[in-house]
């Protein structure tokens, strides 16, 4: 089972200037494709493949005004064609956009795909030389695959893919099944009861952050004091970018390990964050990023993982008689069921509701078959079905 593992890097003077020439090589060899690629698509209406991309590199090399790529590890720039490729295919097939050329002021990023050792604390990279890093879990296995990345704060990271050995677990259905209603006031409700408020990371350090981009801002374009107010400013947003991926590590977790079923809401973040008055609020919670670690932490430990279909009315459907509300506005938090005469919590009744159209998906393997949904919206396209399923590393699937 392939793992990764990101470790931070402490690389000496010396060596963090061999590292920005790396990431100068990779940068501009990755614009000097793209470019390529666009400037033959014009004229052909074909573009490159990744073998054409890589037959140019030794006729590069021995140009005299590009000999600097020799400086480079040669794998490095092998991977780069490699990667172009991939970004081209997924931009075909719709996963992605148009590739983009590559800056000197953003996230800088090299990969070695071999030739990578770890000796105690302290990482071997080619060219380069051995680098101390703060090796905080054992890696155990055949390393695959460490790219090394540099943030706008000037800290340095390697993250290392390697194969433990170990099978990927067979998922299993057998445990307890939990729902996830994802909000922004309580960023997380679960069937259970259970609330996790929001910590809004943004709002905590807005006030700090305002400072330091005022400063940047009446700072003189290229100059020294602005490279440093910058800094200030990177180090302000690192800071949330931390404290909310810590908190979202240490929810997953508990999350996965005390559930063995676990079923959300497949929301459409980039439609809701067309609202303008809610889009930084939704920026700034992280649902798809949470939503991610629960996936390949539950893969890990074996356990299962549902999408259901973001048209499933989980807080206008009452939990005890299934009856169906034809309209339940935002503000209303509480509500009581006219049929049955049942009081309703919004955010734990929905829950409740993404939990067991979760177990009806499993009891009917996977089929999808229209629920309890009458006021659902079609597609243009035709009917649209209740539900999608996302089963880690296969469908979860038992005998009807």
């Amino acid at each position: 089972m392939l793992k990764v593992v990101k470790v931070r890097l402490y690389p000496t003077i010396q060596q963090q200037e061999q590292l920005a020439q790396a990431f100068g090589s990779v940068r501009w060899l990755w614009n000097h494709c793209l470019g390529a690629t666009n400037e033959t698509y014009k004229q052909t209406g074909k573009g490159l493949s990744r073998f054409d991309l890589q037959k140019r590199l030794p006729e590069l090399k021995k140009q005299e005004e590009f000999e600097w790529l020799k400086n480079t590890y040669s794998q490095c720039l092998q991977v780069v064609c490699l990667n172009l490729s991939r970004a081209f295919i997924n931009f075909f097939e719709r996963r992605a956009s148009y590739p983009r050329f590559k800056s000197k002021h953003g996230k800088q990023a090299i990969s070695y795909p071999q030739n990578v050792k770890i000796n105690g604390d302290l990482i071997s990279f080619p060219k380069i030389g051995e680098i101390y890093a703060k090796i905080h879990r054992p890696i155990e296995g055949s390393i695959k695959t460490v790219t090394l990345t540099k943030n706008k704060c000037n800290q340095y990271y390697a993250s290392i893919t390697f194969e433990d050995g170990k099978e990927t677990p067979e998922i299993s259905n057998e445990g307890k099944a939990i729902g996830l209603d994802m909000g922004l006031n309580d960023f997380c409700v679960t069937s259970d009861g259970s609330k996790f408020t929001n910590p809004k990371w943004l709002k905590k350090h807005e006030c700090n952050l305002k400072i330091k981009q005022q400063s940047l801002s009446r700072k003189k374009k290229d100059s020294n004091n602005r490279n440093k107010a910058r800094l200030k400013v990177a180090k302000v947003h690192n800071k949330i970018t931390n404290c909310r991926e810590d908190f979202q590590h240490k929810l997953s977790r508990k999350i996965v390990n005390e559930n063995q079923v676990i079923v959300v809401e497949n929301l459409n973040i980039k439609g809701m964050i067309q609202n303008h008055c809610l889009a930084k609020s939704i920026s700034q919670v992280g649902w798809g990023q949470f939503l991610t670690m629960l996936k390949y932490k539950a893969e890990q430990e074996g356990k299962t993982y549902l999408e259901v279909n973001r048209f499933f009315p989980s807080s206008k459907t009452c939990n005890h008689c299934l009856n169906v509300v034809d309209s339940l506005p935002l503000e209303i938090r509480e509500w009581t069921c006219q049929s049955c005469g049942t009081k309703h919590d919004r955010d734990i009744c929905a829950a409740k509701n993404i939990r067991d159209e979760g177990l009806r998906i499993i009891q009917t393997s996977g089929t999808g078959d229209k629920a309890c949904c009458p006021d659902v919206r079609r597609s243009s396209g035709g009917r649209k079905k209740s539900t999608i399923v996302h089963s880690v590393g296969q469908e979860a699937t038992t005998s009807a």
